[in-house]
């Protein structure tokens, strides 16, 4: 009953809803960069949001079944071949003993998830599945045996009106260049506008710790910073006067200057940044950051209610 790595792929791990209790310990918040994606994969498998999944960056691994396995990889739209058949990413297929499933690249996003029914059985460190190490070749991944019908998004009810004005089900993927809304950081007096003016390009140093950003420098004065709590979404500016945007494994402290902090229901769009997107960052209200939070959450609802529902008939 379960599924052995062939390929790692880049980066893969086990997450599932994160440590967010441990921040007093100096341990990141870990979980999915997408918290979206996977709460949807979960969903179409049959799953409670964070039942503990795959997560993968930019190339994705190759498995095979020891037994029949119900799946699902949802997230960025990644190549999926079973045994040299093509798949469609965001479906659900099992995949049956003996066969392999290779997990390509994709054009657009960075990560994507692979959910199987019923979820992975790891070990928990600190009440969390997720791991504090990538998955290499070899591993074997322990997971019931189950079987499922191809199903999607697509075949669920169309989004409603104010849903697709959240960007519909995967409001994550974004194309390049798109922005992201911050409201001002603790810092953001040190800086002038030239933050919100300028066009950033993510580099190939981004991490699930940060997302470091080139561009024309941010000028500022010449002050020292005592650490200060530090949280997913937080924009430091170097000591060079570029950006880094703090991802779900970002530390818990630091002293770099904050200059914005990305709002929550943007956190998901960050995780999908890949090298070479380009990006720039928009200043919104408090009131608008809770309102954009508001619509996100009720979307989710919304689709992972219609999704349940669907299965129960």
């Amino acid at each position: 009953m379960s599924l052995r790595l062939l390929a790692a792929g880049t980066y893969t791990i086990v997450v599932d809803g994160g440590r967010p209790r441990s921040r007093g310990l100096g341990i990141p918040v870990g979980g999915p960069a997408d918290a979206t994606s996977l709460a949807l994969g979960n969903a179409l498998v049959g799953n409670v949001p964070g039942t503990p999944a795959l997560e993968f960056t930019l190339t994705g691994p190759k498995l095979v079944a020891e037994t029949d396995v119900g799946m699902c990889v949802f997230g960025a739209p990644f190549r999926l071949e079973r045994d040299g058949e093509s798949l469609e990413a965001g479906h659900t297929f099992t995949l049956h003993a003996g066969q392999s499933l290779q997990i390509g690249g994709t054009p657009i996003g960075c990560r994507a998830y692979l959910c199987v029914v019923g979820g992975f059985d790891v070990p928990l460190v600190l009440e969390s599945a997720t791991s504090f190490d990538p998955l290499k070749a070899g591993d074997l991944l322990k997971c019931e045996t189950s079987r499922l019908p191809g199903r999607s998004l697509a075949t669920e009810e169309e989004a409603e009106p104010d849903a697709r004005s959240e960007g519909g089900a995967l409001p994550s993927l974004r194309a390049s260049g798109s922005a992201l809304r911050c409201l001002p950081g603790p810092q953001a007096d040190w800086f002038d506008d030239a933050f919100y003016r300028n066009t950033f390009r993510v580099t190939p140093a981004s991490n699930r710790m940060g997302v470091r950003l080139d561009g024309p420098p941010l000028a500022a004065p010449n002050r020292e910073l005592v650490s200060e709590a530090v949280a997913p979404g937080a924009v430091q500016i170097t000591n060079d006067g570029k950006p880094i945007v703090l991802g779900v494994d970002g530390q818990t402290t630091g002293g770099y200057p904050k200059v914005a902090h990305v709002i929550s229901a943007d956190l998901d769009a960050l995780g999908q940044l890949r090298p070479g997107d380009e990006v720039h960052f928009e200043r919104v209200s408090e009131f608008a950051a809770e309102a954009a939070a508001a619509r996100r959450r009720d979307t989710l609802r919304r689709w992972l209610r219609r999704i349940g529902m669907n299965r129960q008939l």
